[in-house]
């Protein structure tokens, strides 16, 4: 094109007419020096086309992470307990970008807003592959034979987008159960704004997670932390401000029965017949301080739902609110998250009012209806040169359920680990106690009124998490 055009230029020049082959030879300079203008803003033009263009078959530059991109933080299976806990699957674990972890399907989800309109992105498919070891302080077999390991999940990403349509979708495999993370399709509005309609995270408290290691905290067996539900979501970010604003139709699989799912949720079994349906959240945050230097994210989160009794027919109702913190300053993160909560149930006669059932990863447990979380983490990154390992993040995270109920304990979770980063390999080491929690030894109530009692249970971890 620059060529033919250069040509015609001249072509242009030597067909003037004759009365202008006297010109003087400075106005022949020029109009050489104005044809070289063109052919380098020429040459400009075509440089910028070739390094939008993705070659045949080639990923374009800058392609979206794997969604979900499970920071090896939790547990690859949160063993829940029906009634009362019953061998513990694994650990479960999230998706995500955040001090120490592998980004993810939510960090390609977070950059997209900041994509110019129109620029497109490639579909990208990867996954994950983790293995597991654990040795349960509360599991006598475990204390013999010193543990266990075995297959955690396999899982499989895609995200990317075409133009302004956005998508993110991930699926799970584990030993005992496979389910659906998260699947949402979006539009890029703007570069401020964008909306995701599916299954997509629920916009409350500390984002992504409210905690670094890999078995989450407290709030994650609530509902209350890394929760994924049905329904719309809008995300706007305007200089240090961003705005979260859903409305979920329902949980993820819109089948309050189903306990095979990844994030914790209002379900029904026996006489428990409630489940979650209308829910609206709104989540604000500023960040202080530069975006990629020494900052603190200061945000409030707020959230109303219907509670559906299939029993009485019933509409009772859910809240909760969220006053939380995420401070950077060089290699130190600090956490702080202060949450409130009520359900209120509209059960039959003989069912308590003082709990619901949540359920997930194929078992259930009871939770306190109306209480207080505290959590408060810390964690600091190091450059190493271990061969491989590049980096460790070290962290020391805590939750704590303080239940309205008198004479009721608390519930309480302390980790104390490290992310080992090794390329595509991803590694959680960690010592987790807990009281009072039913993953970790509690019974099933251990949320609510802990009938059982006890003290301090220990699982010792490693989660190990191979990316592609």
């Amino acid at each position: 094109m620059k060529h033919r055009l250069a040509v015609g230029l001249m072509v242009a020049a030597l067909a003037l007419p004759g009365a202008a082959a006297g010109a003087r030879q400075q106005d022949t300079r020029a109009l050489l020096k104005q044809i070289e203008v063109l052919r380098a803003r020429l040459n400009a033009l075509e440089k910028k086309v070739r390094e939008r263009s993705p070659s045949p078959g080639k990923p374009a530059t800058g392609a979206a992470k794997a969604a979900g991109g499970e920071r090896g933080k939790k547990p690859a299976a949160q063993g829940a307990v029906s009634g009362a806990v019953t061998g513990t699957p694994y650990a479960r674990r999230r998706t995500g970008t955040r001090t120490g972890k592998p980004a993810a399907a939510a960090k390609a989800a977070s950059k997209a807003p900041g994509k110019s309109a129109g620029q497109a992105r490639p579909i990208k498919i990867g996954g994950a592959l983790w293995l597991n070891y654990a040795r349960k302080s509360y599991v006598q077999a475990d204390r013999r034979k010193g543990g266990n390991l075995g297959f955690d999940l396999f899982r499989l990403d895609v995200n990317g987008s075409l133009d302004n349509i956005l998508i993110s979708a991930q699926y799970r495999w584990y030993s005992y159960m496979n389910v659906v993370h998260h699947a949402w399709l979006g539009y890029k509005f703007s570069k401020q704004w964008q909306g995701q309609v599916g299954i997509t995270q629920v916009p409350f408290g500390l984002l992504p997670y409210a905690s670094h290691n890999y078995w989450f905290g407290v709030p994650y067996y609530m509902g209350l932390e890394d929760d994924y539900d049905t329904g719309l979501k809008f995300v706007g970010r305007q200089g240090p401000w961003k705005l979260d604003l859903a409305f979920f139709k329902n949980a993820e699989w819109g089948n309050p029965a189903k306990l095979d799912r990844y994030s914790f949720d209002v379900v029904t079994q026996g006489s428990q017949a409630n489940e979650e349906t209308n829910q609206l959240n709104a989540r604000v945050a500023y960040t202080f301080g530069a975006p990629k230097g020494d900052r603190a994210v200061l945000g409030l989160s707020g959230e109303w739902g219907q509670l559906y009794n299939a029993t009485t027919h019933g509409m009772g109702e859910h809240w909760a609110a969220a006053a939380h913190v995420n401070g950077y300053y060089g290699p130190w993160n600090l956490q702080l998250e202060a949450v409130r909560y009520r359900y209120n149930p509209h059960n039959p006669a003989g069912v308590s009012d003082g709990s619901v059932l949540m359920g997930a990863f194929g078992t259930s447990h009871l939770v306190a209806s109306r209480g207080n979380l505290w959590i408060a983490n810390v964690a600091r990154s190091f450059p190493v040169s271990w061969g491989p390992v590049r980096k460790l993040t070290c962290y020391n995270d805590f939750s704590l359920l303080d239940k309205a109920t008198s004479g009721w304990p608390d519930s309480k979770i302390n980790t104390t680990g490290c992310l080992i980063h090794a390329g595509p390999v991803y590694t959680y080491v960690d010592l987790i106690k807990g009281k009072n929690m039913p993953l970790l030894g509690g019974a099933g109530d251990a949320m609510a009124q802990a009938s059982g009692g006890g003290g301090w249970n220990t699982r010792f971890n490693i989660n190990m998490e191979y990316y592609f």
